[in-house]
């Protein structure tokens, strides 16, 4: 009888560490290779399981691209005394007779400052009227000034300067040393110029994005693009609103890496092996090599190149899947760009599903083995 307990105890708990087994119950990571595509399109699921090529790598290689119009481009420099809207100007006046139109008795000339430049862009001057002033220069306005006024006093000497205004202005917020609002002045006719009049970025450089706001267009571009390529050292316009930010896109790493975490990028392109370097690469204990995916929803063009259908209706999502074994595969890796809010998962190599399976029947024999023990010895 004690032989017969023994046995259908064990039998019973052999039968219980099997349908353990069966049913997956061991901890992981995540989800196989297998299971992956067994979830494809190609056999019925959701997702477009796409293993990476040169094709693919060109079909999928859309990377942001930030830069100005043609408009922010073509627009020239304003010059150092140029007249705007809410400009102050100064005015002196002199004339040739006792009597004088506008200098007092007993005065040579007659001193008006502070005329500020209405948002019309005129400026009124006694006897002489309503003069247009933005867009010209202190000259051409002195010359206006001094033929109206030429009709009623004899050869008047008229001088125009330019004083401290708040008309041609810009603003520069977020990631500067010095947030403010500055003139463009001689100095500082150019973006660039002008960041640095503020004391330089706060940020990495290889992550800083300039967001210039005109009117009603806004335009972004990397900082360093404004030092490699000239003809984005744009000219200011009065009124441009000037914002450096940070880069916000990020990826999540998963699975068999070195660390499980959501990565901020580093610069302005990322290919998978970068990725996976920034998170201390496979974990050599369980990573399976040939198991490298990247998950994305791509949007519909994109998607109809890589899967090659035409039939294809809005975002798709897709599954790219990394051999790293390959004799190109480190290639394939190295050219496949990781774009903002991919997932990268590394699934874990077979052997270590079988490893952690060895591991659970033989733990489970002997917890068999110490209960058919206590079985026995209370019988």
């Amino acid at each position: 009888m004690k032989f017969k307990t023994g046995f259908w105890t064990k039998a019973v708990l052999l039968c219980m560490v099997g349908a353990i087994v069966a049913s997956c119950g061991l901890p992981r990571s995540g989800p196989s290779k297998r299971e992956i595509f067994a979830g494809s399109v190609q056999r019925d699921g959701d997702a477009f399981v796409i293993v990476v090529d040169d094709e693919v790598n060109r079909a999928a290689a859309v990377e942001p691209t930030l830069g100005f119009t043609r408009e922010f481009v073509r627009a020239t420099e304003l010059g150092s005394d140029t007249i705007s809207p809410g400009d102050t100007l100064g005015l002196t006046v002199w004339e040739n007779v006792e009597d004088g139109l506008i200098v007092a008795p007993g005065q040579r000339a007659a001193i008006l400052e502070e005329l500020q430049v209405d948002g019309a862009g005129f400026i009124y001057v006694p006897y002489a009227g309503r003069v247009k002033a933005a867009g010209r220069t202190p000259d051409q306005v002195r010359r206006t000034i001094t033929a109206r006024l030429s009709d009623q006093t004899p050869d008047p000497q008229v001088q125009v300067r330019r004083l401290a205004g708040d008309g041609s202005t810009v603003s520069l917020v977020g990631a500067v040393a010095a947030q403010g609002v500055y003139p463009i002045e001689r100095p500082t006719r150019t973006l660039s110029s002008m960041i640095a009049r503020a004391g330089g970025i706060t940020v990495l450089p290889e992550v800083a994005q300039v967001v210039i706001i005109r009117r009603n267009m806004r335009n972004h571009v990397w900082f360093k693009d404004i030092y490699d390529h000239p003809e984005l050292d744009i000219a200011l316009r009065g009124g441009d609103r000037i914002l450096v930010e940070q880069d916000t896109r990020a990826y999540v790493a998963l699975g068999a890496t070195g660390a499980q975490t959501r990565v901020p990028f580093d610069s302005p392109t990322l290919s998978a092996i970068e990725a996976i370097a920034q998170v201390g690469g496979l974990n050599a204990n369980v990573a399976d090599p040939t198991g490298v995916f990247v998950f994305r929803n791509e949007p519909e063009d994109i998607a109809r190149q890589v899967v090659g259908r035409r039939d294809l209706t809005g975002a798709q999502r897709m599954a790219y899947v990394l051999d790293l074994t390959r004799p190109n595969g480190m290639f394939m890796a190295r050219d496949f760009a990781i774009r903002d809010g991919d997932t990268v998962y590394v699934t874990e190599a077979p052997i270590v599903t079988w490893n952690k399976t060895i591991a659970a029947i033989t733990g489970s024999l002997s917890s068999v083995n110490t209960l058919s023990n206590l079985a026995g010895s209370g019988n």
